[in-house]
């Protein structure tokens, strides 16, 4: 079990090692989004901006018109929350090659209760037009995607966990933006799933198995720009499809595979997610479990899915 954070602070600074247009940028929190080895490795590319999240997204703007690839990090709930008209009006009107990258997303911020734990952030960037939005499953996805967010151009919202979580892929594997990744292959049932909610739903399959029940699991781990021909595949080939995220149900990877299904194949749903609820301070595997967004939570929705 390893942190998506973790990755995140090794790929940023293998790419200042790679390139030396990569810039960072941080609101006071260099220590807890894993920006501190980059600051010490290239003092003169990394600013701390302090408390104030949206001048650090307007300065990471003025850089990117200066052929600078800037990542402004923060926690999920300040980057795309209370810098959202920043990243609205200066970034997203005008298409920068800004990286937005948020750790502390999610129930999984714990202890830090319902004031941190941003549960909105998904609908909140994908929104914007133009922002391209990555989900990062664990620490060799967030590694290897981090890499591939700074190649991106455009604006992108990197959405990073706090804890340690489980491992679904080996270190060294390939993403592609724009492509969801099919991790299991089953007939009945489709799980659709982003961040930690990925190995719930590997684990989710065993548990169906059991039950009769064949399913497939896929990481979708762009939630913008959506894979919509895997989807269509996936809709003609399954009766039913389930999203999971540790995100409000509405407005994140449900909403955008609904919205898309809707125009491509019309098919049951049902969504894995906070229930338009605000989270709680605690321990972030009782919190899954509490707000039903556990390998649990995802039978659940397949069974009713298929009936």
């Amino acid at each position: 079990m390893r942190a998506t954070r973790d990755a995140f602070g090794k790929a940023l600074l293998e790419l200042g090692k790679e390139n030396p247009d990569v810039v960072a940028l941080t609101a006071d929190l260099g220590g807890s989004v894993k920006t501190d080895d980059f600051a010490k490795a290239y003092p003169k590319r990394f600013f701390q901006m302090g408390i104030a999240e949206a001048n650090m997204v307007d300065v990471a703007a003025g850089m990117s018109t200066a052929g600078k690839i800037p990542f402004a990090t923060t926690f999920a709930m300040f980057g795309t929350g209370r810098a959202w008209e920043s990243v609205r009006n200066t970034i997203g009107y005008s298409g920068l090659n800004v990286k937005i990258a948020c750790t502390h997303s999610g129930l999984s911020v714990g202890e830090d209760g319902a004031s941190h734990q941003s549960l909105e952030d998904i609908a909140l960037m994908r929104v914007i037009p133009g922002m391209t939005v990555v989900v990062p499953a664990d620490y060799a996805a967030a590694f290897d995607l981090t890499k591939r967010v700074a190649a991106h151009k455009g604006p992108v919202y990197l959405r990073l966990g706090r804890p340690k979580v489980r491992d679904t892929y080996k270190d060294g594997e390939k993403f592609e933006i724009g492509k969801a990744k099919i991790l299991r292959e089953g007939k009945d049932v489709a799980i659709l799933a982003v961040g930690p909610q990925v190995a719930f739903a590997m684990e989710a399959v065993e548990l169906l198995a059991k039950e009769g029940i064949s399913a497939t699991v896929a990481d979708y781990f762009t939630v913008k720009p959506l894979d919509e021909v895997t989807l269509k595949r996936l809709a003609e080939t399954h009766r039913a499809i389930v999203t999971a995220e540790e995100h409000n149900v509405i407005g994140g990877l449900g909403g955008a595979v609904a919205e898309a299904l809707a125009r491509i194949k019309p098919t049951p749903m049902r969504f894995v997610g906070t229930q338009d609820t605000f989270g709680e301070s605690g321990d972030p595997e009782l919190l899954w479990k509490k707000y039903g967004v556990d390998a649990a939570g995802i039978v659940s929705a397949a069974k009713s899915a298929l009936r």
